[in-house]
């Protein structure tokens, strides 16, 4: 295995709950100073510079020096993609019959350190993720162009026929060496939303459109005024299809 990249060290920085706390702060790709990092962690000024310290020792952070202050950010978009994975792993792993009661106080029930643009949209790979992909997911079920089958998801025909008039093509995704559509564990809302080429294909739809435009180099995504008016009739045209 000589040539298998060595994670212990990402994973070993990463274990450190105080560590992750303020990675969690970061995952919007924002900067932010090592005061207010050490305030969501709970953390001394001087014990939170000595944990950014090891954290960008170990290239997870980059230092951007403003005057007197020093600014951390994630050091790569690759660093905030693998953070969430983690998460969405931690989630499909979880045993399902733990209790519900013990479910809610779990550290990934909707993280406080999360920044609430995070939390509502954002990139999850080439998809939208957040509360507003989890709410289109379950959209998308109950005015049935979608059905699921424990983790198995099919485009219906009245699904494709409806896209179609969109500009999203059913035929034209399948011919990807990925799946149509599938249900992705979402870290935040512990709901499903919709990955897989017709995942992707909505998300690029969105931002062509104006709907969700990317803040500098944000992880972020940001809803326009088009985009919630757009998705308000959608809402009421949906509601009149399944009355």
């Amino acid at each position: 295995m000589e040539h298998a990249p060595c994670i212990s060290q990402i994973a070993t920085l990463l274990a450190d709950p105080k560590r992750s706390a303020m990675m969690w702060a970061l995952m919007d790709g924002s900067a932010r100073q090592s005061e207010e990092l050490a305030l969501l962690a709970g953390l001394s000024p001087s014990s939170a510079s000595a944990h950014l310290a090891r954290l960008s020792t170990g290239g997870l952070l980059k230092v951007e020096v403003r005057g007197r202050k020093r600014f951390f950010r994630l050091s790569a978009p690759e660093v905030g993609a693998a953070i969430e994975a983690l998460a969405s792993a931690t989630i499909a792993s979880a045993p399902r019959d733990i209790p519900e009661i013990f479910k809610r106080t779990t550290p990934m029930a909707k993280s406080q350190a999360a920044p609430s643009s995070l939390l509502r949209a954002r990139f999850c790979d080439d998809h939208l993720g957040g509360t507003l992909a989890a709410d289109l997911y379950q959209r998308l079920l109950d005015v049935g162009w979608i059905e699921q089958f424990e983790q198995r998801v099919v485009v219906t025909h009245k699904g494709a026929k409806q896209l179609a008039g969109r500009g999203v093509f059913i035929q034209a995704l399948a011919h990807r060496n990925v799946q149509v559509a599938c249900a992705c564990p979402d870290w935040s809302e512990r709901r499903p939303h919709l990955g897989g080429s017709l995942g992707a294909a909505l998300l690029q739809l969105f931002m062509q459109s104006g709907w969700l435009t990317l803040p500098n180099d944000s992880r972020a995504l940001q809803l326009t005024a088009t985009g919630q008016r757009e998705l308000q009739r959608f809402a009421r045209e949906t509601e009149l299809e399944m009355a």
